[in-house]
């Protein structure tokens, strides 16, 4: 018979080195842009959370028939503004930097039912800001407000009637 007493707790094993922060994705510098044409907006029924309730609407994002991410609006009740249509876009990796988001957001909104629709962001977030200021986005952030809000207002000529 073997007298080692068993340890109660196993002797707790260090990390040999500091786990690594994981790595920042950019898209290549090299990416090429896309043409308008080639973006499509799919209607899908949405998810939980992603244009799934009332007055919510949810878009696959194709280019050249691949699968480039989705855009959804949810309907939401959020100070400062109170309840609004909320616009939220995801690409693929592959898919950003190339302009897809831009049309994206532009498309989504001339699709949509709802005439004002708002983009909700961090302020840090400069790519999604530069994409929705260039589909016609504007800020309308309250001044000390830690996120970036943006609106976009339907044109007459240019929305769909409902």
């Amino acid at each position: 018979m073997s007298t080692k007493k068993p340890s109660a707790r196993p002797a707790k094993r260090r990390p040999t080195r500091p786990t690594p922060k994981p790595r920042s994705v950019k898209p290549q510098a090299h990416s090429e842009k896309v043409d308008a044409q080639d973006v499509q907006l799919v209607s899908v029924p949405g998810t939980r959370g992603k244009g799934d309730g009332p007055g919510g609407e949810k878009w696959r994002i194709d280019v050249n028939d691949l699968r480039a991410g989705e855009v959804f609006i949810n309907l939401i009740d959020e100070p400062p503004l109170g309840p609004h249509a909320s616009i939220q876009i995801y690409l693929n990796v592959k898919s950003q930097g190339r302009g897809i988001g831009s049309v994206a957001y532009r498309k989504a909104c001339e699709a949509s039912q709802h005439h004002v629709i708002y983009a909700h962001m961090r302020k840090s977030n400069t790519a999604s800001r530069r994409a929705a200021e260039n589909a016609g986005f504007v800020d309308v952030s309250p001044p000390g407000l830690i996120q970036l809000i943006l609106v976009r207002r339907a044109s007459t000529r240019a929305h769909r009637s409902t």
